[in-house]
């Protein structure tokens, strides 16, 4: 059955930290606290209630502790709840690392996306020389580190999407970065032993962003569509998180590598057709045609793994549209997926 779509904050928050069967039975493996570095980004607060509220349907005690800069006080007031612990704190500062709290699980979600063309050399020190000092600072937790389809290159359309056995060939300073990440926290599993789990996501949506988002709000607008990257792949945010609790199943020396996304490979065009409909607005107007390649992912293996997504695509289209209808808020984030030279 369909459910109700969310059309305000306090709705789409509930959906999204809403225990389920898989993230009760994944926070009963974990065996001890979680610590969130990177905890006051887009999908850090929404993991760390989700977590809460599993641990607490389990009966378990564990601490959820979120460390981040909190540069946005929303970010932190969002995990102002009982159970979940902040820290404020530059991780690029050795002594503060080193003095922050002891966990056996370890999520990792610092980074630098937007503005990397723009500040290379911080964008190379959070998302490679960070791992470095967090993977030997944590080299006795299980390390579950969020990275992104972009370390894949640009693949042929019709294959489905680049699959975990794909040779990475980043484009652009921003993914060669994020492909440092790997390699230092494989790095860390070589070293120390250290049980690793990489998880390649694109693209997460939550309604206040995400790939749909930023195609329906084009739509809505009149503006032109860009075709070149014309196919995409996107998830529901909390099918996301709850994959992210369920990989520490999967953590391994050497580390082990999954993608995160959805199950389909998302037209462009099609999608914003659709769009049009559900917004009564008129027929979108594109620039550019479809290209041969785009940058996609397989999922298959995590699917296999961890079930299907609990949000298919056209409820998430529809969701989206109704958020947009509402005039909800959003965070103002493009996801920039239309990019094909790697420069954000």
């Amino acid at each position: 059955m369909t459910r109700v779509a969310p059309t305000n904050e306090a709705e789409v928050t509930e959906l999204l930290t809403r225990p389920t069967e898989r993230t009760v039975s994944a926070v009963e493996t974990l065996g001890g606290d979680l610590l969130i570095l990177g905890a006051g980004g887009k999908m850090g607060p929404s993991l760390a209630v989700l977590t809460r509220r599993s641990l607490d349907a389990a009966g378990l005690p564990y601490r959820v502790i979120c460390v981040s800069r909190f540069s946005s006080a929303t970010a932190r007031a969002q995990l102002d709840l009982p159970g979940i612990e902040t820290i404020a704190c530059d991780l690029l500062d050795r002594t503060a690392l080193e003095a922050l709290p002891d966990a056996p699980n370890l999520v990792f979600m610092a980074g630098l996306k937007f503005g990397a063309s723009a500040s290379p050399g911080l964008t190379w020190a959070l998302n490679a020389y960070l791992p470095a000092l967090v993977g030997e600072r944590y080299r006795d937790a299980r390390i579950v580190a969020l990275s992104t389809g972009n370390v894949y290159p640009l693949v042929p359309v019709e294959s489905g999407g680049a699959t975990e056995e794909t040779p990475p060939s980043p484009v652009g300073e921003y993914a060669q970065s994020c492909l440092g990440r790997e390699r230092l926290f494989e790095s860390t599993a070589e070293r120390f032993g250290t049980p690793v789990a990489l998880i390649r996501l694109n693209y997460a949506s939550d309604l206040r962003y995400g790939v749909l988002l930023d195609i329906a709000t084009r739509v809505a607008g009149g503006e032109p569509i860009a075709l070149e990257s014309g196919y995409v792949n996107t998830i529901w945010q909390g099918d996301a998180n709850a994959v992210l609790l369920q990989a520490f199943t999967l953590c391994a020396s050497p580390a082990a590598v999954l993608n995160l996304t959805g199950a389909e490979t998302i037209s462009v065009r099609e999608v914003a057709c659709r769009f049009s409909e559900l917004l009564s607005a008129p027929a979108p107007s594109f620039v550019g045609s479809e290209q041969e390649t785009a940058l996609l992912s397989n999922a298959g293996r995590c699917h296999q793994l961890f079930g299907m997504p609990r949000v298919p695509l056209d409820e998430l289209v529809e969701w989206t549209a109704a958020w947009v209808r509402a005039s909800a808020p959003t965070l103002e984030k493009p996801t920039r997926f239309d990019v094909r030279d790697g420069v954000f």
